[in-house]
């Protein structure tokens, strides 16, 4: 069993919010990454897409999520299951951005809305 203290939750911050890792292959875990996301107000992430599926719970806020060919509204207590290859972007909400958790296997790797490698984001590492 690995314990891993609230003290040592890496945190990732980027222009349209921060990540924090509570458990990832470099923090204790084998075969998953569990992190938080707190978004910015109206802030939207790139197009790109996972080579793994990614269950997201919103614990706070609102947002808007562009799976494939489709678009949902989502606000606290909904979670959406991303399928792998599967091109999304999420847009925060306008007023207060949105707080969520998000988990994925092990070692996921984003890739760009043209399909190129982008590598494995520090907060799933």
């Amino acid at each position: 069993m690995t314990v891993i203290r609230a003290a040592d939750a890496r945190r990732t911050e980027t222009p349209g919010g921060v990540m924090t890792t509570f458990a990832s292959p470099t923090q204790g875990a084998d075969g998953r990454s569990l992190w938080r996301v707190e978004a910015k107000p109206g802030v939207a992430g790139p197009l790109h897409d996972f080579d793994v599926e990614q269950v997201w719970s919103w614990l706070d806020g609102t947002a808007t999520v562009e799976l494939g060919e489709e678009s949902f509204a989502v606000a606290a207590g909904d979670t959406v299951v991303m399928p792998a290859r599967t091109p999304r972007r999420v847009t925060a909400g306008p007023d207060a951005g949105y707080t969520a958790v998000v988990t994925a296997g092990a070692g996921a790797r984003a890739m760009s809305a043209d399909g190129a490698d982008l590598g494995t984001p520090p907060w799933i590492a």
